[in-house]
């Protein structure tokens, strides 16, 4: 992890210690409770996930690419049968050289952010639809795209409090809404199932690999992984905080294209 990356975790950390003196969390939910909410992406539930991800092998010189995602989730309550969950992902990358010449660059990438209406009262089975947008933010020409995109998003699950099961998948696609500007057109696609099994006391297997599609590339336009990991609920004071630790391997991928990576995510949950 970079030293900015450092910096970063730190800081969360003690912001996360602060709210949980300000913010309620629901003393009557149990570990293995807070951990299904977690893995609901469309939960009733404020939480700041930080979720980085190191991929090896990146690039003609076999490098090494970070990328650091903080990705602030907040349901608004529409009224008593629907909600909306906002989910913004906001990437810093350190990205290797890819020739000799150059120099590893480090900033932000695009951020996204996604907007999803969901039934307030589902029940086993939870959905959420919406709308993606890509923002033009990044602070380097590798490190992004200068144009607008936007496009669907969609997510569903089933989750049984009777059973120690959460799975499901979400899908989305965006379009550049110009090519104008650095980086042209693009099309861009989002697959990633996820399956859970929770253990009592907020312990859990876990597998949610992120498979992407470039749909106008020339070559190989799949990125597929497949691997798992382990998470577990901790408690900062009163503030419930979801780890995990995970690995993947692309059986699918690009040229160039990293072939393993490294996930550890820590999410502060503020429950309701």
């Amino acid at each position: 992890m970079t030293r900015t990356n450092m910096c970063i975790s730190r800081v969360a950390a003690t912001a996360g210690l602060a709210l949980a003196s300000a913010l309620p969390v629901h003393a009557a939910m149990s570990a293995e409770e807070l951990a299904k909410l977690a893995q609901n992406p469309v939960g009733n539930l404020i939480s700041v996930p930080f979720q980085n991800n190191t991929n090896f092998n990146v690039g003609p010189l076999d490098g090494t690419q970070n990328i650091l995602n903080i990705q602030p989730v907040i349901p608004i309550s529409v009224n008593s049968e629907w909600n909306i969950i906002t989910r913004t992902i906001i990437p810093i990358i350190s990205m290797p050289a890819f020739s000799p010449s150059t120099e590893r660059v480090n900033g932000l990438g695009d951020i996204q952010f996604t907007a999803f209406l969901s039934p307030a009262q589902p029940g086993k089975w939870i959905w959420g639809a919406g709308a993606v947008a890509q923002l033009p933010t990044n602070t380097d020409d590798e490190l992004g795209n200068k144009n607008w995109g936007l496009g669907p998003s969609f997510v569903v699950l089933h989750l049984d409090h009777g059973s120690p099961w959460v799975y499901g998948v979400l899908v989305n696609n965006i379009w550049s809404l110009s090519g104008s500007g650095q980086g042209g057109n693009y099309n861009n696609g989002l697959v990633q199932p996820f399956l859970n099994y929770n253990f009592p006391q907020g312990f859990y297997l876990t597998s949610a690999p992120i498979a992407t599609v470039n749909w106008q590339a020339d070559g190989e336009k799949w990125t597929v992984p497949i691997g798992g990991g382990v998470g577990k609920i901790f408690h900062l004071g009163k503030l419930p905080v979801n780890t995990q630790l995970s690995a993947y391997y692309n059986v699918v991928r690009p040229d160039d294209a990293a072939n393993w990576q490294l996930r550890v995510q820590v999410q502060f949950m503020f429950p309701k």
